[in-house]
């Protein structure tokens, strides 16, 4: 299973079309251009474990680019468009990358990056500036045969950073052959049904760890990959339309996106096409979910899991209803719930998550880190940060991230229990609800809301949010006052960076995404 395979047997298939400008490569150009990239890999000096840094928006390019990676041995590190030339240093330094290739479109963003890494290759794709030289130029010459020594390379991804500096993970290389089964295989193919007549829809950013990795697996099938160069809920639903879309990866605010649509206008596409539209990297709300399994029928499948890899959670439509509000069961280790001292807690109450899993990781650079996530009595346990709860079955249910935990008077509030509730509010687009300093009880609840309509920002629309929170939850759940906000700091791939709207009310105007 890999391009190359799918390439003898229909190389004029596509393999990439992106969905904006219908722009396509099939599988033999993939072939034919991931060889000369793994050529001027090996021209470079580059050899099996060294790393790249790909630095570039959704474009044409940049699976062809992981594809050269994966056949030459090397990691390769997918790092945000969104970041400052600050933090693309950091990871470029941190994952020890012997090149980086940029895209032309944040080419502001790479040349102040350009003088921090001295010794690094520079590369650009879809154009160049000093210090940069053509990928497309330098790659086309080469050519197109493979490597005489192909081998398994493999992504080293960082987390998105929402509570602190991103956390790079780094797995040891396989050592197999680059058509050797990948570990996400089984699971595309079985709970999913995604094969090699699936054209599966990617509208998040491809330097995610999940978009990436099943845009990949669903070539290795044999399957078309349709890449949104950026999310627009319309223009989602028009792609489903236009390339029949079968499979999809999404995130909740997604959703929250093309259900807050007109009714007519999200109603007047046809996405009967959809058989699978999987969706993570955040909890979602019971309503939301509940909405979009009427709209598109049970063809929602959720899971839990994080780019550590240290287990996974899932569950399709016909189980969730049936416990609505769960991410799952586990299907690759035990799930252990434990208080702050590590003792288990029985079934129904909330605490940290973690996974009994054989699949280890570290963070790259990190023993601190490391070790923070390990289970202070079971150093085989290992914990993304999440709080959660099992039921009598053995569903899990996410109450939210422990870093986001307010502390009120003694009493523990998660704040994701508002937040679902007032995004399903028709007149808020988004929310977050956080702690804030007081004298009395340490914190208090806030919520930062952004309305659908700036007119609605004013302390009546407050009242009427808070009155909304105090119909459905306890008093102390809600929030005591809100203020609003023209737009939230929420990555593209659904992530909210929570921290940064924590941070103006701590004193820490400073904050950055990092």
């Amino acid at each position: 299973m890999h391009p190359s395979v799918i390439a003898q047997k229909t190389p004029d298939k596509p393999a990439i079309i992106m969905a904006a400008t219908g722009e396509s490569v099939t599988f033999a150009e993939l072939d034919a251009r991931s060889n000369q990239g793994a050529q001027l890999f090996r021209k470079l000096g580059l050899k099996t474990g060294d790393g790249i840094a790909i630095f570039m928006e959704n474009n044409i390019r940049f699976l062809e680019i992981c594809w050269a990676a994966q056949r030459a041995g090397l990691y390769f590190t997918a790092v945000s468009s969104r970041l400052t030339a600050g933090e693309v240093e950091y990871i470029v330094k941190d994952a020890n990358a012997k090149a980086l290739i940029a895209g032309h479109t944040l080419a502001k963003v790479a040349a102040e990056v350009a003088p921090r890494i001295a010794g690094v290759d520079l590369l650009m794709v879809g154009g160049t500036i000093p210090g940069y030289s053509s990928y497309e130029n330098q790659s086309v010459t080469l050519p197109s045969t493979p490597i005489k020594d192909q081998i398994s390379g493999a992504a080293m991804l960082y987390s998105s950073g929402t509570t602190g500096r991103p956390k790079g993970v780094r797995q040891p290389l396989s050592g197999l052959p680059i058509d050797a089964p990948a570990p996400l295989l089984g699971l595309v193919t079985m709970l999913y049904g995604i094969n090699e007549n699936s054209i599966y829809l990617s509208p998040a950013p491809l330097y995610h760890a999940a978009p990436l990795h099943y845009s990949m697996t669903v070539q290795r099938i044999g399957g078309t990959v349709v890449v949104m160069e950026h999310f627009d809920a319309e223009g989602a639903l028009k792609a489903i339309e236009t390339y029949k879309a079968s499979a999809s990866q999404w995130v909740p605010t997604m959703f929250v996106r093309m259900l807050k649509m007109p009714e007519a206008d999200r109603l007047k596409y046809d996405v009967s096409s959809m058989k699978s539209a999987i969706h993570a990297a955040a909890p979602i709300p019971i309503e939301v979910k509940r909405k979009m399994i009427e709209w598109w029928g049970p063809v929602l499948h959720e899971y839990y899991a994080g780019t550590e890899g240290n287990g996974m959670c899932y569950v399709n439509s016909v189980d969730w209803l049936a416990h609505p509000g769960t991410v799952g069961k586990s299907l690759l280790s035990p799930v252990h719930i434990c208080d702050d001292e590590g003792n288990e807690l029985p079934v129904g109450e909330a605490g940290t998550i973690y996974f009994a899993s054989a699949a280890q990781f570290t963070y790259h650079n990190d023993p601190k880190k490391t070790a923070e996530s390990r289970h202070p009595r079971h150093p085989e346990w290992s914990t993304l940060g999440d709080v959660g709860k099992l039921d009598e079955e053995g569903y899990l249910y996410l109450t939210d991230r422990k870093a986001f935990m307010i502390i009120s008077g003694g009493v523990n509030i998660y704040p994701q229990e508002a937040e679902n509730l007032l995004i399903g509010h028709p007149k808020v687009a988004d929310v977050a609800v956080i702690g804030v300093p007081n004298e009395d009880f340490g914190e208090e609840v806030k919520a930062v809301v952004q309305p659908m309509d700036w007119a609605d920002a004013n302390p009546k629309f407050a009242e009427e949010l808070i009155a909304y929170c105090r119909q459905h939850l306890s008093p102390i759940k809600c929030p005591r006052t809100i203020d609003f906000d023209r737009e939230l700091p929420r990555h593209p791939t659904g992530k909210l960076y929570k921290r940064l709207i924590r941070d103006r009310y701590w004193g820490k105007g400073e904050s950055r995404i990092v």
